[in-house]
């Protein structure tokens, strides 16, 4: 049978990555210009955006952004800046509008950035976007724009993002911190040997699992993972057209009233941290979810599981001997087996995983929304 074009876009992930990579590196120079003329600006206001999985990216991205450019910024989905524009824009406040899209096309792409137009007296636009013929990149000012096209193969043909979601987030990872661009380079190289592990060693055993009865998913994760977490749920309530619910938290958050979701129909995925101070909160919960009667089964995500002794998992995924990466690159690969999952669900449910919603309520480029203009 031929692959599906969302199982050959999750295999084609680990290139992508060293692409993406390339693509930075060659444009180094005037993606620098274009920050440092944002940075004269001291009080910089910096959103980081984007609709459904492109949101998310946000949300991984925000605190690297605001370490590495030393300037305030916050993850807000489009969603959230049409409804609310004045609890997000600030008129008087010099405004980066980093906007992650793999069409371009969302009406709510297109809305937030009019919208910032609008409102602010000083803004400029950084696009991250999978596709030329988008109308974000299409309308892009160069005045007060920049426009970072991902590998033309990023521009995911099935409904579900994967290679445009992992794409853009190392390029956004990497525009962050453009002066150490020649070390990052290594940890990209190793991140794609991960990314290749996962799909080699792994996959049927991911396969395996998801072939069990399980009627919801937790997906639990700390820090950056924590986004990770919160974008493989949706990929496995996507890609089974709903008929798995997915749900997601933090370790420390699932404690407060989340847990009771895990039943006997439930599988728990764990996306690890790389510190050594968040696992010890981290193997606590698992040992006490290990110590509950009700789930089915349980799966852990690690570049190396340190403690292995301390907890049960039904399947271990680790990529490597040590930790060789920092946390936010590791994330890039970590939504490999959500990906996974998904995908083999799909399969498993008769779906077609480029096309699964079968009443057709979800689209790869969101249809229905009417944009509304606010007066001022």
């Amino acid at each position: 049978m031929k692959p599906s074009n969302t199982e050959l876009e999750i295999a084609a992930q680990p290139r992508l990555w060293l692409e993406t990579f390339s693509i930075v590196e060659k444009q180094r120079l005037e993606i620098s210009a274009f920050l440092n003329n944002c940075l004269t600006s001291k009080d910089l206001d910096i959103i980081l955006t984007g609709a459904g999985s492109s949101a998310f990216i946000g949300e991984v991205l925000y605190k690297y952004f605001q370490r590495n450019l030393h300037r305030e910024t916050r993850a807000i989905a489009t969603t959230d800046l049409i409804s609310h524009p004045s609890d997000h824009f600030q008129k008087d406040t010099p405004t980066l509008m980093v906007s992650f899209a793999r069409s371009g096309d969302s009406p709510e792409s297109l809305a937030a950035v009019n919208l910032g137009e609008k409102v602010c007296d000083k803004i400029f636009h950084l696009i991250i976007t999978c596709s030329p013929e988008g109308q974000l990149a299409l309308n892009a000012n160069s005045e007060n724009s920049y426009v970072l096209f991902m590998p033309a193969e990023a521009n995911d043909k099935g409904l579900a993002m994967t290679g445009s979601f992992s794409t853009m987030l190392l390029a956004g990872l990497l525009v962050s911190d453009l002066s150490n661009l020649e070390r990052n380079k290594d940890y990209v190289s190793k991140l794609s040997a991960y990314g290749d592990t996962i799909l080699g060693k792994y996959a049927e055993s991911l396969q395996k699992m998801a072939a069990l009865s399980f009627h919801r998913i937790v997906f639990l994760g700390s820090g950056s993972l924590k986004g990770i977490a919160r974008e493989s749920q949706l990929k496995v309530t996507e890609l089974s057209n709903g008929q798995v619910i997915g749900k997601y938290d933090s370790f420390l958050g699932l404690r407060h009233g989340p847990k009771a979701v895990i039943d006997g129909s439930t599988l728990v995925v764990y996306l690890f941290s790389t510190d050594d101070y968040v696992n010890k909160y981290e193997y606590d919960l698992v040992r006490s979810i290990n110590d509950q009667k009700e789930k089915m089964a349980e799966i852990g995500v690690a570049e190396v599981l340190k403690s292995p002794d301390e907890i049960t998992l039904d399947l271990t995924i680790e990529v490597a001997n040590s930790i060789a990466i920092p946390e936010e690159y590791f994330a890039v690969c970590a939504v490999l087996p959500g990906q996974l999952l998904g995908l083999y669900k799909s399969i498993n449910l008769g779906l077609s995983p480029d096309s699964p919603s079968v009443n057709k309520s979800i689209n790869r480029v969101v249809q229905g929304v009417k944009i509304y203009h606010k007066k001022p």
